[in-house]
C-alpha cells in the first residue's frame, strides 16, 4: 500500500505516520467496530466518489445495529469523505469510514468506551486482480459456512463477521483458487467472502436473497438497477452449489472487487466461457462510475480540489 497524505479521525486531518490508535484499543480486541468501502473514480470532470449517501446510510444502519452512537451526521460524513480525497490529491481511490470502540475499558461491554470514527483512502486496483474483469477467476466452494443471522446481524458491516470471510479466503488461496464461494447453514449458496454472487442461466439473471444470509451490496443494487433499466429479467433466489456448476455466466460483485466474471467453480468451466449479460452489465457499471452515464449521474458525488 502507497502511503497518501491525510487520514480523517474523530473530525480532523491527521497525517499518514500520526493515525495511530492504542494497543489497548476496545475494537482491537473484540471485532467491535463497524466499516464500509466506497470507490472514488477518474471522470471527465474530476474525481466522483460511486454512491456516496447509499454507503454512508448503510454504514450508519451498521452503527445502529451495534448500538453505536457515533458523534457525526450523515452530510458531516460525506462531507469528510470528499474533503479526504480533495486532500489527497487522487484521482481514483478506495475510501475506508470506520467506526469502533475506542481505548478506555477492557471486557466484553463496550458501553463505557467512546467510539472513534476514521476515514482513511488509498489507490487500489482491481482487487480479484487484473484480469478478473475479462479472463474471469477460479472460484472454489468453501468448507467454511456463512455466518447464521441468529449469531450476528449479517446486515451490519461489523469487522467481527470479516474473520469467518478471512477463512474462507485463505483456504481458497491455499489450495490455488483465487476467490471462494460460501454456503449458508442450509447449503444453499451465500456469497463470496466479500463480494455478492450474480448468476446466469438461461437469460435470466439471478442473486440470492438477503434471507440467504448475505450482505445487501451497493453493488449489488446498482446491478438490480441495470437489469431494471435493460429489460434483463432479475429474480432473487436461492440456487444449490450444482446451479452454479451448470450456469451459463457466473460473476462476483462487489465494490472492491468490481463486477469479475468467475470462469470457474471446484474446476469446473463455466458455460461456454462467453458472458454476454455479464458484458453488458460491466460495461454499464464502467461508464456509470466513470461519469459517462448521464442517466447514473445522479450517483456521483463530483469532488472539488
Amino acid at each position: 500500500m502507497r502511503s497518501l497524505s491525510k487520514i480523517w479521525m474523530d473530525g480532523k486531518l491527521v497525517d499518514w505516520d500520526e493515525a495511530k490508535i492504542h494497543v489497548l484499543t476496545h475494537g482491537l480486541h473484540y471485532g467491535y467496530a463497524v466499516f464500509e468501502g466506497i470507490r472514488c473514480f477518474a471522470t471527465p470532470r474530476g474525481p466522483a466518489i460511486f454512491r456516496l449517501p447509499e454507503h454512508i446510510e448503510r454504514f450508519l444502519n451498521s452503527a445502529k445495529i451495534y448500538r453505536m452512537a457515533l458523534p457525526y451526521s450523515q452530510k458531516e460524513l460525506e462531507r469528510a469523505c470528499a474533503d479526504l480525497v480533495a486532500q489527497n490529491k487522487v484521482n481514483e481511490c478506495y475510501i475506508r469510514p470506520i467506526a469502533f470502540s475506542a481505548y478506555g475499558e477492557m471486557g466484553l461491554s463496550p458501553l463505557k468506551n467512546k467510539i472513534s470514527v476514521a476515514i482513511a483512502c488509498w489507490e487500489w486496483g482491481a482487487y480479484l486482480g487484473k484480469d478478473s474483469a475479462d479472463r474471469g477467476v477460479k472460484a472454489t466452494i468453501s468448507s467454511w459456512v456463512r455466518i447464521d443471522s441468529k449469531s450476528l446481524p449479517i446486515q451490519a458491516k461489523c469487522a467481527a463477521n470479516y474473520a469467518n470471510s478471512a477463512l474462507a479466503k485463505m483456504e481458497a488461496l491455499s489450495g490455488g483458487y483465487d476467490e471462494a464461494i460460501m454456503l449458508n447453514s442450509v447449503g444453499v449458496v451465500a456469497e463470496g467472502p466479500g463480494e455478492n454472487i450474480f448468476r446466469v442461466k438461461d437469460d435470466i439473471l439471478s442473486t440470492p436473497p438477503a434471507s440467504s444470509g448475505i450482505l445487501r451490496g451497493i453493488t449489488r443494487d446498482t446491478v438490480i438497477q441495470f437489469a431494471a433499466d435493460n429489460g434483463i429479467k432479475f429474480f432473487r433466489n436461492d440456487s444449490t452449489r450444482e446451479e452454479l456448476y451448470t450456469s451459463d455466466e457466473l460473476f462476483f460483485a462487489g465494490t472492491a472487487a468490481g463486477l469479475a466474471r468467475i470462469r470457474e467453480v471446484d474446476g469446473r468451466p463455466i458455460g461456454t466461457g462467453k458472458y454476454p449479460i455479464t458484458a453488458k452489465l460491466q460495461k454499464l457499471y464502467d461508464d456509470a462510475t466513470h461519469g459517462k452515464a448521464k442517466r447514473y449521474e445522479k450517483w456521483l458525488r463530483y469532488v472539488s480540489r
